[in-house]
């Protein structure tokens, strides 16, 4: 199934978290600013407190929810779509579900805790998978822009 599928590699894919993380930083910063000012960026707080509600609105529930439905929704984030990648079934190679996508994103947790061994195992696995593509169940794919022409859904019929 996987003969003609290119699998996103793991440099391709920490490019796009990078991209994802400058995109975000640039969206919530200026809007942490207006609720908390200045001293929000400089005030100690312990580990996992927040200054407010706000702060634990866009620091971990827009995140959440962003993710799962760029991920449904476009197969990707912002960063993934640039750099020519899509989150998709495993199994179907088609769009992932809400439950895939929430399971993804709190996976994320099973790939970091092991000193990242879960996103460097990504280098290693045949499919590309992290460790938290193989609980979710999902590949993410590398469409090339020769290949960008056909729908994503064309693809992956000619690849099985």
């Amino acid at each position: 199934m996987d003969a003609q599928l290119h699998h996103a590699g793991f440099w391709r894919r920490v490019g796009a978290t990078f991209i994802d993380f400058v995109l975000f930083l640039t969206l919530i910063t200026p809007l942490l600013y207006l609720l908390y000012g200045s001293t929000y960026f400089t005030e100690a707080r312990p580990a996992f407190s927040y200054a407010g509600v706000g702060d634990f609105m866009l620091n971990q529930v827009l995140p959440l929810l962003a993710a799962v439905v760029l991920w449904v929704k476009f197969r990707g984030t912002p960063g993934k779509r640039l750099l020519d990648c899509a989150v998709v079934d495993a199994r179907t190679l088609q769009a992932i579900s809400v439950k895939q996508a929430v399971i993804r994103y709190f996976a994320y947790l099973a790939s970091i805790l092991p000193l990242g061994l879960g996103f460097l195992w990504i280098i290693w696995d045949k499919r590309k998978q992290g460790f938290h593509d193989l609980i979710a169940g999902t590949v993410v794919l590398y469409v090339p822009a020769d290949e960008a022409e056909k729908p994503l859904q064309r693809l992956m019929e000619e690849a099985r």
